[in-house]
């Protein structure tokens, strides 16, 4: 089944299912502390529904004491989401985690949404038995239609199909966002007025992707506000999630993310220092390990994996260059590690090879020495390179691998 032919599912604002019992159970009990994960992209990411409920369950349950986990990064989905579970959010202990990536994984096909999703999924029970997950999905502008016909967005709908089968609620934050713009009632993007008139439509981003907080974000508050009713009803005892068979038996339960280590590193990287290095400050937690960086023609990551899946967790940025990756004995591949939105730095991914047989595999990612078309690639944007000497340069920042299987040892 191609991405077009996926069936979608009808809107329902939330589907209780099994509810989340363990969470409640504990929210209610005097002095507890009470962890959320929140796990998804920049719509998480923002000062927006993820600090609002959390303040909501402070007061909703003020007896208890509310923390959160913000595993939240701009321009990631589920994809990327399954690898840094364990890291980001399940090692910290979570009683709760709400999983948003329904709009970036917008172009993402079917099977692949699955795999992820229910890896997130296993992952997490199989550590955290105890742990209650609820999805959550957002909308933007141009993902608003299917809504505003009653039915939800493929992405959201794939992701319906494996809430159903663990039981696990869902709530689409943005019904109430499509009524009203269906009703012509709501701009998708306009400046935020100081004052919104009494007949005056709202405004809901300035982008038609990201919420402003005072408007699209506190729709989407109340939506999980109307949903808690019928999630608590559908609540039964406190009990452990078990695992029941798989959706799909490829999924990335056993995704993985592995520091990349000097031994897999040639000549002329360098271990970036987070005290005095902006980019290493700013990332190199998130890799699990440290964070490397190269100019050098030639230079060299290898490795060798046992498994299904591998990718690079990078960083791309206005001095990021090419690489040529080969996998096996697969002819080499030109990557570029520069794209349109390259006018500063950002958590990344190189794909190294899906669907491999479950065998060993031997990887080496090599420096190219010419940079790509900068000029060219940002003008696909109508951005410009603001001053040329931040974009002189063909550095690679290799930080972790992606694994879905094992890493040889030594390797």
């Amino acid at each position: 089944m191609n991405r077009q032919d996926f069936p979608l599912v009808p809107a329902q604002e939330c589907r209780p299912r099994q509810g989340l019992p363990n969470f409640l159970a504990k929210a209610k009990k005097p002095g507890a502390e009470v962890k959320i994960g929140y796990l998804g992209g920049s719509i998480t990411a923002q000062p927006g529904w993820r600090p609002k409920t959390l303040a909501h369950f402070q007061k909703a349950f003020p007896e208890a004491k509310f923390s959160e986990i913000n595993a939240a990064i701009g321009g990631t989905g589920s994809d990327l989401g399954v690898f840094r579970l364990k890291q980001d959010v399940l090692d910290k202990k979570p009683d709760l985690l709400f999983v948003e990536f329904a709009v970036n994984d917008g172009g993402a096909a079917p099977e692949q949404i699955t795999r992820c999703m229910e890896g997130i999924v296993r992952q997490t029970w199989k550590a955290l038995p105890s742990c209650d997950i609820c999805f959550v999905y957002t909308v933007t502008e141009s993902l608003v239609p299917p809504l505003l016909e009653g039915k939800f967005p493929r992405a959201a709908s794939v992701m319906e199909g494996v809430a159903e089968h663990y039981g696990i609620p869902s709530i689409h934050l943005a019904l109430e966002v499509a009524a009203l713009a269906k009703a012509g009632k709501l701009l998708w993007k306009a400046p935020l007025p100081k004052e919104r008139s009494a007949d005056g439509p709202l405004v809901f981003a300035n982008d038609g992707v990201h919420p402003y907080p005072e408007t699209g974000h506190e729709l989407y508050l109340q939506a999980i506000v109307r949903s808690l009713e019928p999630i608590a009803m559908a609540s039964q005892r406190a009990r452990r999630h078990g695992l029941p068979k798989p959706l799909n038996g490829a999924n990335y339960e056993k995704a993985t993310l592995v520091p990349v280590s000097p031994a897999q590193l040639s000549a002329g990287f360098v271990a970036l220092d987070p005290a005095s290095n902006p980019v290493a400050k700013s990332f190199a937690g998130r890799m699990g390990g440290g964070l490397y960086r190269s100019t050098q023609p030639g230079a060299t990551l290898t490795f060798s994996f046992t498994g299904t899946y591998a990718a690079l967790y990078d960083i791309l940025g206005p001095d990021c260059g090419q690489v040529t990756v080969l996998l096996d004995n697969q002819p080499p591949r030109l990557v570029p590690r520069f794209d349109a939105y390259c006018t500063y730095h950002r958590l990344a991914t190189l794909l190294i090879g899906a669907d491999l047989p479950d065998t060993l595999h031997t990887v080496m990612i090599t420096l190219h020495p010419d940079q790509p078309d900068k000029a060219k690639i940002l003008a696909q944007r109508k951005e410009k390179m603001d001053n040329p000497a931040r974009f002189n340069d063909r550095a690679l920042y290799p930080g972790a691998l992606l694994i879905v299987g094992e890493l040889k040892k030594g390797a």
